[in-house]
C-alpha cells in the first residue's frame, strides 16, 4: 500500500485506520459524507506537514484553517477530527484526542421574525392562489390559527378534527414541544367562527 497514492497524497495506515472507522461508524447508521471529506482533507494535511500521528497540535492547527474562518466552523472540523481521534487512541494509546472546549463556540440562532397584523392578513389573502379549494381553506385557517393561538407549526398540523371544541372555543393541542399531552389552547372568537365556516369541529371535545 506504501506506493499507492490517494488523492494527492501517498496511501498510510492511517487511510486504513479511516476506512475502518468510517465503515464501523456508518453500520451504526451514519452516512458521514461530509465527514469523511474533512477526514481524507485531515489526512492529506498530516502527510504534508510530516505528521504520522494525530496530535492535538496538528488538529488544532488544521481545523483552524482557513485563518479568516468561521469559529464554529473550526470547531465542527475540530469536532470531526476528535471522533476520528478518540477512535484511534483506542488502538493505538499515542494518539492524541482535543479536548472538547479546545475551540468553543456558540450555535448561531436566527433572529425571529414577528408577523404583523397586515402580514397576517397579506399570507391569507396570498391563499386564494392555491390550486384548489380544500389547498385555499386549509392554509388560510392554519395561518390564522396560527397567529391568534401561539401555537407552534407542528402543533397545528397535528391537530385532528376531534381536538376542536367549537362550542367552548378550545383546542386540545398534542404532542407539543416538551412532550405535554393534552395541552388546552383557548381560542378567540374570530379563529371558532374560521374553523366553523370551514367544517372544523364537532362541538364535542372527546
Amino acid at each position: 500500500m506504501a506506493g499507492q497514492h490517494y488523492g494527492r497524497r501517498v496511501m498510510t495506515p492511517l487511510d486504513q485506520e479511516l476506512a475502518d472507522y468510517l465503515a464501523l461508524r456508518r453500520a451504526l447508521g451514519y452516512r458521514l459524507v461530509r465527514p469523511e471529506k474533512l477526514l481524507n482533507q485531515f489526512l492529506t494535511y498530516l502527510q504534508d506537514v510530516g505528521v504520522n500521528t494525530v496530535t492535538v497540535k496538528a488538529a488544532l492547527d488544521w481545523a483552524r484553517l482557513p485563518a479568516s474562518g468561521d469559529t464554529n466552523w473550526w470547531a465542527h472540523r475540530l469536532s470531526v477530527v476528535r471522533g476520528f481521534a478518540t477512535y484511534l487512541h483506542a488502538l493505538d494509546p499515542a494518539t492524541e484526542v482535543p479536548a472538547a472546549d479546545l475551540l468553543p463556540h456558540r450555535p448561531h440562532r436566527a433572529t425571529p421574525y414577528l408577523y404583523s397584523d397586515d402580514d397576517i392578513t397579506a399570507l391569507i389573502a396570498a391563499t386564494a392562489s392555491l390550486r384548489t379549494p380544500l389547498r385555499r381553506a386549509t392554509f388560510a385557517t392554519l395561518i390564522g390559527l396560527l397567529s391568534v393561538t401561539g401555537m407552534r407549526v407542528s402543533e397545528g398540523i397535528a391537530l385532528d378534527r376531534g381536538d376542536i371544541d367549537l362550542n367552548a372555543e378550545h383546542l386540545l393541542v398534542r404532542d407539543t414541544k416538551f412532550g405535554n399531552y393534552g395541552k388546552p389552547a383557548i381560542m378567540p372568537s374570530s379563529a371558532s367562527n374560521r374553523l366553523s365556516r370551514n367544517g372544523f369541529g364537532s362541538g364535542s371535545s372527546a
